[in-house]
């Protein structure tokens, strides 16, 4: 049996493709011309989705080259998923091998970054943990902690400046960007996402909560990596971004 939903969608996105055999208008005439209009109109709405999905991208490059740019992407990398809001999950990979963008090397991690913005936005919802369950714990029991970190904590590392990049473009803060590596911490706390450089070691110390490190296991990680990891300070800023979710003591 035909694959005509397939035929219909492979023509949809590709101009060279004529429309799928036996389409006709309500009179009984070939829908060529309809079909060359709705295509179109596709193409031009999901160019139009993957903008707003991702200003800053498209700002950087400029509302022209983004376009030629989204035109070649979406019509390799349609829609998977009827949840539009995750439209562009493989943005960042594309950007890598789009050869006419290659001199941006940062633009994938920037997207990469917009991504998450929007993964944060639209995961579910956690309660922030209390910190003073903590009170009173002596080093030992406070090594061995663990702690749960929210669903919408998303912990970005790149060679290049991500953040002040985003900033820049996504904010009132003009503030020149400076080339320098940069990770970043995209979290929402309450109902709104935030993008926060984190300090060095910061990065690895939360990612090895993700895995499931201890406490101290968490610090002695970033500690290798910057010596001047202060365990007391992230502690402080994890909690007050609200993004531990639940602790657990051994």
């Amino acid at each position: 049996m035909p694959d005509w939903q397939g035929t219909f969608a492979g023509a949809l996105l590709d101009p060279a493709r004529h429309p799928p055999p036996g389409l006709v208008r309500p009179d009984g005439c070939a829908a060529g011309r309809r079909f060359d209009i709705y295509r179109n109109n596709v193409v031009v709405a999901l160019i139009e989705a993957l903008g707003e999905a991702f200003p800053v991208v498209r700002a950087v490059v400029g509302a022209q080259f983004f376009e030629a740019m989204a035109g070649v992407y979406v019509r390799a990398h349609p829609p998977s998923s009827p949840r539009m809001m995750f439209y562009g999950e493989s943005f960042a990979p594309f950007l890598e091998g789009f050869e006419p963008a290659a001199q941006l090397t940062y633009l994938p991690d920037v997207a990469r970054l917009e991504y998450a913005r929007r993964l944060a936005y639209h995961a579910a919802d956690d309660r922030a943990a209390d910190p003073a369950v903590l009170a009173g714990l002596d080093e030992a029991k406070l090594t061995a902690v663990r702690l749960s970190l929210q669903a919408a904590c998303h912990i970005l590392r790149s060679a290049h400046p991500i953040h002040a990049i985003w900033r820049y473009n996504a904010t009132e803060d003009k503030s020149p960007v400076q080339p320098a590596a940069e990770d970043v911490l995209v979290s929402r706390p309450d109902n709104r996402v935030l993008v926060q450089r984190l300090p060095p070691g910061g990065a690895t110390f939360l990612l090895a909560l993700q895995e499931g490190r201890s406490l101290g296991q968490a610090a002695a990680q970033a500690v290798a990596e910057a010596p001047s990891f202060d365990l007391g300070a992230n502690l402080a800023s994890a909690f007050s971004a609200r993004i531990v979710t639940a602790i657990s003591i051994q």
